[in-house]
């Protein structure tokens, strides 16, 4: 008899669930305390993650964005000897190109090893300033995803506690708690994690593709620097 109880307890249950539209933040209170601090965690980094993304993106965006015609005017300018002017163009241009450039012309004169290391070194502190604070998009890829596991794993710890203190007796409304938080962080921590994943390698791409366009300027910069002098 109370098999049948409990069976049709279940399909109560099961059917509310089915037919009741419910909201966000019905699934999160739903969750109990425990839940409501996993999901506030994991919304606190899908929202660092959206800001890192957005801030990174338009920081690359702005530095990738330079005149096609830079490094034909550095061309003209050493072939006429107006090093200065050269240098006064890089000053003007906003790019991790011009300022790598401008270091190298500000040694010109000097043995071709030494211009090319300061170039160089110019460049890595460049690179560096594109990739910063990407590796938090990393961190947040791989972290989200266990807080949602830590929760899965914390909400069958509390359904199962219920069932030793039921005795045996179990009541499907008293496991609902435990269940919204195992199921419901491990969405939202896939769900975060998989953004985070995706827009970390989009900035990676982005910043080779950045990195790609520095080293061929530079190229171009260093060939002219030993190509002989033509009048």
């Amino acid at each position: 008899m109370q098999e049948i109880q409990d069976s049709l307890a279940l399909n109560e249950t099961v059917n509310q669930v089915l037919t009741k539209e419910v909201s966000i933040y019905d699934m999160i209170t739903q969750g109990g305390t425990f839940g409501v601090i996993i999901m506030i965690v994991l919304f606190l980094l899908f929202v660092a993650a959206i800001y890192l993304f957005i801030e990174r993106f338009l920081t690359i965006k702005r530095s990738s964005q330079i005149d096609e015609n830079f490094i034909h005017h550095i061309k003209d300018f050493v072939y006429d000897n107006k090093i200065e002017s050269a240098v006064e163009l890089c000053r003007r241009t906003n790019s991790p190109e011009a300022r790598m450039i401008q270091k190298g012309l500000q040694r010109i004169g000097r043995p071709l090893k030494e211009i090319s290391d300061a170039i160089e070194n110019t460049g890595r502190l460049e690179v560096y300033k594109l990739e910063k604070n990407i590796n938090y998009l990393a961190t947040i890829a791989g972290a989200a995803p266990m807080i949602g596991f830590l929760g899965t794993v914390i909400g069958m710890i509390m359904a199962f506690m219920e069932i030793a203190n039921t005795e045996g007796q179990v009541d499907p409304k008293l496991l609902s708690s435990g269940i919204y938080v195992a199921m419901l962080t491990t969405a939202a921590g896939l769900v975060v994690g998989i953004l985070a994943y995706l827009f970390y390698n989009f900035l990676v791409m982005k910043v080779d593709k950045s990195v790609h366009s520095m080293e061929s300027s530079v190229t171009d910069f260093l060939d002219l620097l030993n190509k002989p002098v033509v009048k």
